[in-house]
């Protein structure tokens, strides 16, 4: 249910979106280097999952890494690939990445978790944990809160997570928190970003959306 109200949500506000929030120039400078210093020694392909307009795959794929765009919104697919035509991107969700156990050796996923309901966040990360080759690395940015609540986005409902909580989450899917990132702005919502990595090990058991 929550991935219908969500791609139905961004479908229908796509171009709008993309026009106010899909370019570098609209991303915050701090949050351009942890994503680039991250990505410096990556080696092996790479997904920016929940990649929406694309930006931040092209943001990738110029500083040399193997990145691909996915996303569940078939507009920003068809906007993506107008915009940033050497990029390569495709349809998928993120609970069917579409692609082979331990296919990737990272992956992006910079506040596409945000609409997420608490229940549903657990069978996502582990199809990151089964994309992610052993030692491999996720970037997860989210919003940060004392508590896990929903809180009325401006295209619909997401979740505010603790880093604690978020960690356990990713512990438990087969991960290792590596490093985290915090970022407060005044006048708005508290931003953090996990890089986490897949523990060593059989990847976890897929289970559909």
């Amino acid at each position: 249910m929550t991935g219908n109200v969500v791609l139905d949500a961004y479908a229908g506000r796509a171009e709008e979106y993309t026009a106010l929030l899909g370019s570098m120039a609209n991303t915050h400078e701090s949050d351009q280097r942890f994503v680039a210093q991250w990505a410096r020694d990556l080696r092996g392909a790479v997904i920016d999952a929940g990649c929406g307009p694309g930006h931040w795959t092209d943001f990738l794929k110029k500083r040399g890494v193997d990145a691909e765009g996915i996303d569940h919104v078939q507009a920003f697919i068809v906007q993506a690939r107008k915009r940033f035509p050497t990029v390569p991107f495709r349809v998928a969700s993120l609970c069917d990445l579409e692609v082979p156990d331990g296919h990737a050796a990272a992956i992006l996923a910079w506040y596409s978790v945000i609409h997420l309901a608490p229940n549903d966040l657990p069978t996502v990360l582990r199809e990151f944990a089964r994309c992610i080759a052993p030692g491999g690395s996720l970037l997860l940015g989210f919003f940060e809160g004392d508590t896990v609540e929903p809180f009325p986005h401006a295209v619909t409902t997401a979740y505010f997570w603790p880093i604690g909580e978020m960690s356990t989450q990713l512990e438990a899917a087969g991960f290792h928190v590596h490093a985290v990132n915090t970022r407060t702005d005044p006048g708005k919502r508290s931003h953090a970003a996990i890089i986490a990595h897949r523990i060593d090990g059989s990847a976890p058991s897929e289970v559909p959306c």
